[in-house]
């Protein structure tokens, strides 16, 4: 493929390996999801200069891949160390030019590979040509679905990880079955993955760029792919991979608006914002919130923190009855956060929208495994003067989430306001050492004479210090209950009855 200006670094002797699929990936060590005679695309993001070549080019050919494929738009050129490594093990190196995306490549082999296959003995000689003429002639992912439907003889649904049907309709889908199947897809040990819900689906990833599935797709077929004719397994594998194709191919054509989004996050000048604004295709006069979004823990935060708030923007604005293009919300990455403008019509700060990207969120905890979501949601902002403040907001707002324990927040600037939040921004040696200044003599005294001073002070703040409400919830007489009140007090130098030593007392109990 002359056009492709690709170059072959070391392999030569070894070029009669078959390919069978593209593999695109930026993960340090992407051999578990691999499973032989891939052609692996790497752009190398994650080098830091300390990493092991020799460990990723020996996991790549203990997956059996077929050859490695380095961009060079990161780091300029191939790093020698990937090279000599290359060169070691034998595998075929080949130098991928920074013009040209690793989309192209893909789209361009896995059409050879269609073409090639159409006469292939024990296949369906017209199978791949109506897969491939669907593609050629711009037909929709819906289209190509239909057609693959034809030639596998069963159901199959291209699926979003929070159960969101991209392609294939409802049609055979049971209520529930599309969560539940990517409830499966996010917690399987590995892909392909049989699910024994209903008929039996066998689940195929779809789109999964990063390598982390809370960003990806899967192709849900009916059956057990294992179990069935060979030319049905290629169809299904095959229309996976034209899902990825057409998603690679709508993210490529955003890739404009997602840096103009992240320089509009950081505009002061109001002009400025305006203009920048229209570029986007948004409509300067009109309400909007501000969004950020980032997934700590993972090997691209920037690319998987885009592509699960696109997810879940576009779940929210499909439940609302509003598809991405006619929204008007916009998406950009910024350093390793995600953010994003997304119309308010009501300019009252879109609460639908965030339940309901909050319900999409939680649906992605079973894919993180250890790794935080944190979502920021601003109030709402009219006109280009007050983006930057809102963007500003969002970004609190995450931050502060950021710091709470769990796999999932998603908060607004409402949730501010709450003293938890204002716990959480301090820093957690801080809130050990002033809870065990006020509490630590309460703590001791009570294992020493076997009492219950910290739970009567807990129940004496929430009863908002009622002496019969606080008598009534321990079973003890009120006279009891200030003999306890009046030992707390000695023990921790605090009044009870003023409000500022109250407040001290509360916080302590709450800041664990």
């Amino acid at each position: 493929m002359t056009d492709l200006r690709l170059v072959l670094r070391s392999g030569g002797d070894a070029l009669d390996r078959p390919v069978r699929w593209v593999y695109t990936t930026e993960l340090v060590l992407p051999g578990r999801y691999l499973s032989g005679d891939e052609l692996v695309l790497t752009g190398l993001m994650w080098r830091g200069g300390h990493e092991d070549p020799d460990r990723l080019v020996s996991t790549l050919v203990e997956a059996g891949v077929s050859a490695l494929g380095v961009g060079t738009a990161v780091h300029g050129v191939v790093p020698y160390g990937i090279v000599a490594a290359c060169l070691r093990h034998g595998l075929p190196l080949i130098e991928v030019p920074a013009e040209v995306s690793f989309g192209t490549v893909s789209e361009l082999v896995t059409r050879r590979l269609m073409a090639e296959g159409t006469g292939a003995p024990g296949t369906s000689p017209g199978r791949r040509h109506r897969l491939l003429s669907a593609v050629a002639g711009g037909a929709g992912l819906e289209t190509v679905v239909s057609v693959a439907r034809q030639d596998l003889g069963r159901g199959c649904w291209v699926l979003s990880p929070t159960g969101r049907i991209i392609a294939g309709g409802q049609d055979g889908l049971p209520d529930g079955r599309a969560h539940a199947l990517a409830a499966e897809f996010l917690r399987a040990a590995r892909l392909p993955h049989v699910s024994r819900t209903g008929p039996g689906y066998t689940l195929l990833p779809a789109g999964t760029r990063t390598g982390h599935r809370v960003a990806g797709w899967f192709l849900a077929c009916e059956g057990v792919l294992t179990e069935v004719a060979e030319h049905v397994r290629e169809s299904a594998y095959e229309l996976a991979e034209l899902a990825a194709l057409e998603r690679a191919r709508v993210e490529e054509g955003r890739r404009v608006q997602r840096r103009l989004v992240a320089e509009l996050a950081d505009l002061t000048d109001p002009a400025e914002a305006a203009s920048r604004m229209r570029a986007c295709g948004l409509a300067p006069a009109d309400p909007y919130v501000a969004v950020s979004a980032t997934v700590a823990g993972v090997d691209r935060p920037d690319q998987v923190g885009c592509a699960v708030l696109d997810e879940l923007l576009c779940g929210a604005l499909e439940a609302a009855g509003a598809g991405g293009a006619e929204s008007g919300a916009a998406i950009g990455v910024a350093g390793a956060e995600a953010v994003a403008l997304v119309p308010d019509p009501g300019g009252q700060g879109a609460p639908a929208l965030v339940a309901r990207m909050r319900a999409g969120a939680r649906r992605l905890e079973p894919g993180l495994r250890g790794q935080q979501l944190t979502i920021g949601v601003s109030g709402p902002a009219q006109g280009p003067a007050a983006l930057r403040g809102a963007f500003d907001e969002a970004r609190h707002t995450r931050r502060l989430g950021a710091l709470r324990p769990g796999p999932v927040h998603l908060l607004t600037g409402d949730d501010v306001d709450s003293y938890a939040l204002l716990l959480a921004a301090v820093p957690a040696a801080v809130r050990r050492s002033f809870r065990e200044r006020l509490l630590g003599p309460l703590r001791r005294y009570d294992t020493q004479h076997h009492s219950d001073l910290v739970h009567t002070l807990e129940i004496f703040l929430d009863c908002s210090g009622s002496w019969s409400r606080c008598a009534a919830r321990l079973h003890v007489h009120v006279n009891t209950l200030r003999y306890r009140v009046h030992r707390i007090e000695e023990l921790t130098g605090r009044d009870l009855g003023n409000l500022e030593d109250r407040v001290d007392l509360f916080l302590a109990l709450r800041a664990t």
